[in-house]
Parts: C-alpha cells; structure tokens; sequence
C-alpha cells in the first residue's frame, strides 16, 4: 500500500470508538462505558496513544464517580503528552492530539472543580485557554472557547471574584 493509500484508509479503530461515542450521546451511557472498556482492554496500556487519548476521553465522559472521571481524564492527558514530547510519532496524530488540548484541560479543570479542588481547576483551565490557539474559529472551537470562559467564570465567583 502506498503512503498515499494509507492515509486514505480511516482508522478502524477511532472509528468504532465514534461509534460507540453516539451510543452514548443518544442516552445508553453504561453500554457505552462497557464498549469503551472493552476497547480500552483490546488495546491496551501501552497501545497507540492517539487510541488511548481518545478512549480515555470518552471513558471520562462515562464515569458516575468524578474520581474515576478525573483518573481516565488524566490517562487521556498522559497519552497526549506521548504524542506531543518530542518521541517520534505520527505528525498527523500529534497534530490531531494538539488540538484536544484545550478540551483535555477543560475536562481536568471540571473534575477538579466537582472535586472542590479549586486551585488545580483554575490550573487547567488557564491551560485550557492558553491551547486554545490550536482550535479552529469553527463550531467546535467556538464550542470549547465557550465553555472555558464559562468555567473561568465560575471560578472567578466561587473565589468571591464575581457576583
């Protein structure tokens, strides 16, 4: 197969993860949870980490406990971080993973605030904010610059900053 080819083939797996990911946006989040771990175990701790930053970020969103929310947002995080450190990589995948940044850190900044660990959410949300160069002026990225002034603001009033 040509590089050409390649790069027209999607990716099997990222998409049975969307897949799953509209199950559990049309309401069935425990079959979704169930799904995404079984993803999770097939592809494993050490498995590509674009898979793994997309499947922990997805987990997070399933979780009931904000602990265990907060714990895949930080393997989504880690994973990340594997693409963006300078170790050889996809550029397509460090690319992609750049631009979840300011939603990675708007994740962290909500778990911590549920949380009440309101130090470590102002932390990731001005994180947050400073990635957002990467997002598009696009519904996504107006989407995620949003809900981070969102966040910014109720953090700026539970400090007694705001109304």
């Amino acid at each position: 197969m040509t590089e050409r080819q390649e790069q027209s083939v999607p990716d099997a797996l990222l998409t049975r993860i969307g897949q799953v990911v509209m199950l559990h946006h049309a309401g069935d989040r425990e079959e979704a949870r169930d799904r995404l771990l079984r993803l999770w175990d097939e592809l494993g701790e050490h498995g590509d980490p674009l898979h793994r930053c997309t499947l922990a970020h997805y987990l997070a969103d399933t979780q009931d406990d904000p602990a265990d929310e907060l714990a895949w947002d930080l393997r989504a995080l880690a994973a990340a971080e594997e693409l963006t450190d300078g170790r050889p990589a996809d550029p397509g995948s460090a690319v992609a993973v750049r631009a979840l940044y300011p939603s990675l850190h708007l994740n962290l900044a909500a778990d911590y605030l549920r949380l009440d660990r309101a130090d470590a959410a102002r932390t990731h949300v001005r994180r947050a904010r400073r990635a957002c160069a990467t997002l598009a002026d696009d519904g996504y990225g107006k989407g995620v610059r949003a809900a981070i002034g969102r966040l910014e603001t109720r953090l700026a009033v539970d400090q007694g900053g705001g109304e």
